[in-house]
């Protein structure tokens, strides 16, 4: 479908939006396109539903004219633009229209096949769909071409990721003309193909599947590992306390959904714990209790932090590793004695060989060099910043050797924490498989490695892109820690990408740091 009609610099404020569902992903989606300058229109087939819709807008331009965003005279002016229509007649004069109803493939079929028969041959019809084929969807349409993916991240009014998701007939330029559109309300647009998971319910997957996987394997506390991800790690929420944000049941069945659409890859195998919750109704915040309990009155998560111990005298840098410059800095800052020679990645206390963790454990790698007194170190995006670092020891290490290197960081300014000997600690094993699903995406054509970051940073809050931190710590190396789990875990889960061993072999940059950033202003 050519739409030659309309500029590609994006629709005019004059086009009237139309949006169905009046569910909090609708109203949020009506608020967006209001502020942007539309007409909207709204339906829902319930009349209840339009009623509590109307009030839900109200009250997010109320709070904008509080904030200041807003000019008090501009609210009623907001509700003169808005009309709530109980049938999809009334969405006939919508030069847009955003389906949000529920994720179910053949009502949103029969929605679209209805609506066709309404609107104008010129308008675009968008899915706000997070987990349906946008193909699929528009299989049963009779003009497919004018139909794509346009996936807001809830809430629709504050976070500013749209994916833009093409099906296989989708015209291209319906799809830029969308994405214009989406950066003119205030968005950050993404473009990707119609596979499961998009960009961000597919590239976040691990972020879960590895806490769950360390869970099982009783790594630490539920407390211990949230922190980890969160104060070591450097995200904005540790994975078990997201999960319960989210809803058990949410997730889980989005884990479901990927895992079955990619034929039971077992990148993406669901949790047994997680089935249990949702088993059990405990769905987390919105039902008391998850991972965490949400009761009144309910102590916070328990963090088990070693004790405090004398920091050692010195310590010698040995080599290079990703984040050393950082530990030298902090080290000399806190007035310990530092040396840096050549030699492989380690920091040497005295008889303790603390080196940063490769995705082997500490008890091989101890058992491997005849050095006993092996301790690992967790990853970090950002030492500097992290407040709590991740220790695990060889089973053959003294408590005393342990203690150097427990008195090392603490002498830095860091809480820390000591974990069991599982490979890839917490943190790297779910940096590199993060890395390695985005790097897979980029090697299937679903997006550019830019767009990926961009979605992961935009849409669920990372610290930054899987694809930037790769650059940081080094493709080789991701690839490394993965072969090391993979020989760990021989089941395929930890298996590397092509493009990504292809990126390890010249160690080339995924991104352009400048371009990134402006892409993501």
């Amino acid at each position: 479908m050519k739409n030659n009609s309309t500029s590609l610099s994006g629709l005019p404020s004059s086009t009237r939006i139309g949006v169905i569902g009046g569910g909090i992903m609708g109203n949020g989606i009506a608020a967006v396109a209001l502020r942007a300058g539309h007409p909207v229109s709204l339906h829902d087939s319930r009349t209840e539903a339009l009623d509590k819709a109307a009030e839900a807008i109200e009250n997010i331009v109320a709070r904008w004219v509080k904030r200041g965003d807003l000019q008090p005279a501009d609210h009623a002016e907001y509700r003169a633009r808005l009309n709530l229509v109980p049938t999809l007649e009334g969405l006939n004069d919508c030069g847009l229209v955003i389906e949000a109803i529920i994720e179910d493939l053949k009502i949103k079929q029969t929605v679209f096949s209805a609506l066709e028969q309404v609107v104008s041959r010129e308008a675009i019809l968008a899915s706000n769909t997070s987990s349906i084929s946008i193909t699929a969807i528009g299989a049963g349409m009779q003009h497919p071409e004018r139909l794509v993916g346009m996936h807001f991240f809830n809430p629709a009014t504050v976070l500013p990721l749209v994916e833009i998701v093409s099906g296989e007939a989708t015209d291209p330029q319906i799809a830029e003309l969308i994405a214009n559109t989406a950066a003119a309300w205030g968005k950050s647009p993404v473009h990707c193909r119609s596979t499961p998971g998009f960009i961000v319910n597919r590239v976040a997957r691990p972020f879960y599947g590895e806490a769950m996987l360390a869970l099982q394997e009783r790594a630490c506390s539920k407390g211990t590992l949230d922190a980890a991800l969160r104060d070591a790690g450097g995200f904005r929420m540790g994975p078990l306390e997201l999960m319960d944000l989210i809803g058990h049941d949410t997730n889980f069945a989005v884990t479901r959904t990927v895992y079955n659409s990619f034929f039971q890859d077992p990148r993406y195998k669901p949790s047994l714990l997680q089935q249990a919750l949702v088993d059990a109704n405990w769905l987390g915040r919105k039902s008391g209790r998850g991972f965490h309990s949400y009761a009144d009155g309910a102590p916070a998560p328990t963090v088990e932090l070693a004790a405090t111990t004398d920091a050692p005298q010195q310590a010698v840098f040995m080599g290079k590793f990703a984040g050393i410059e950082e530990l030298i800095a902090l080290a000399n800052e806190h007035d310990l004695s530092v040396e840096h020679l050549a030699g492989q990645g380690v920091i040497v206390l005295g008889d303790v060989q603390l080196l940063p963790s490769n995705g082997l454990t500490a008890t091989r790698i101890a058992a491997e060099s005849a050095t006993p007194n092996v301790v690992l170190f967790d990853a970090s995006i950002d030492y500097r910043k992290a407040t709590l670092i991740v220790l695990a020891k060889a089973d053959q290490c003294s408590d005393q050797a342990l203690n150097k290197a427990v008195g090392f960081f603490q002498k830095l300014g860091k809480n820390v924490t000591i974990i069991d000997d599982i490979p890839g600690l917490l943190v790297l094993r779910t940096l590199c498989m993060l890395a390695n699903e985005a790097a897979e995406a980029v090697c299937h054509g679903i997006a550019s490695a830019a767009d990926v970051d961009t979605a992961m940073i935009k849409g669920v809050n990372y610290p930054m892109g899987p694809l930037a931190w790769a650059d940081q710590f080094g493709s080789q190396n991701v690839v490394s820690v993965l072969d090391h789990l993979a020989e760990a875990y021989p089941d395929g889960r930890y298996r590397s990408s092509a493009l990504l061993r292809r990126k390890a072999l010249t160690d080339s940059r995924w991104i352009n740091s400048s371009q990134l950033a402006e892409e993501q202003q």
